[in-house]
């Protein structure tokens, strides 16, 4: 019998959040199994009941949510995932990755995921192009954090350049590198 896939898909604060829903589709016509972890800030770009409804799953916001297991929720989420994909990744939550910060569901989430992490960053060109960013993307690669590489092209906020979420086929393919390691 075949192993179904525990995927933890991470949505963060950028506008390109609604891709997060499609990805999911794409996910569970993999027969994965998907739970959500959204930001604060991303549950202002797409609701938590669009998340929840697709995945059939719950989907955590809050650290520090009821929960039904003894176990904290962050640690039982790493602990479930193969595979963690964080999808979009705004500047701000890889920051906190590459920095080891660990202050709301998802972050704590990664930093105790023993599984194979992939990172979809989204944000402005001049974030992308800043040193800061750089160095944290080096750094996460470093550490063996799967970064899938932005794309070029017109972006949310009007300028022209470098830092659109990759393409969704882009993520699945990394994904399928990570979960066959």
């Amino acid at each position: 019998m075949k192993k179904i896939v525990q995927v933890v898909l991470g949505v963060t604060g950028s506008i390109a959040a609604y891709k997060a829903a499609e990805l999911l589709r794409l996910m569970q016509q993999r027969s994965w199994n998907v739970s959500v972890i959204m930001t604060k800030a991303a549950t202002r770009f797409v609701g938590e009941l669009t998340f929840r409804t697709l995945s059939r799953n719950p989907v955590a916001v809050e650290l520090f949510d009821e929960v039904e297991l003894w176990r904290p929720a962050h640690v039982s989420a790493a602990d479930a995932a193969d595979v963690l994909v964080i999808a979009p990744c705004t500047a701000n939550v890889l920051a906190k990755l590459a920095h080891g910060l660990a202050d709301d569901m998802l972050t704590s989430t990664a930093l105790a995921c023993q599984a194979p992490i992939v990172v979809a960053p989204a944000m402005n060109a001049h974030m992308w192009d800043h040193p800061a960013t750089r160095e944290n993307v080096k750094t996460l690669k470093a550490r063996g954090v799967a970064i899938v590489d932005v794309g070029k092209g017109e972006l949310a906020c009007g300028y022209e350049g470098r830092g659109r979420m990759a393409s969704l086929e882009a993520i699945l393919s990394a994904m399928d590198s990570a979960l066959k390691t």
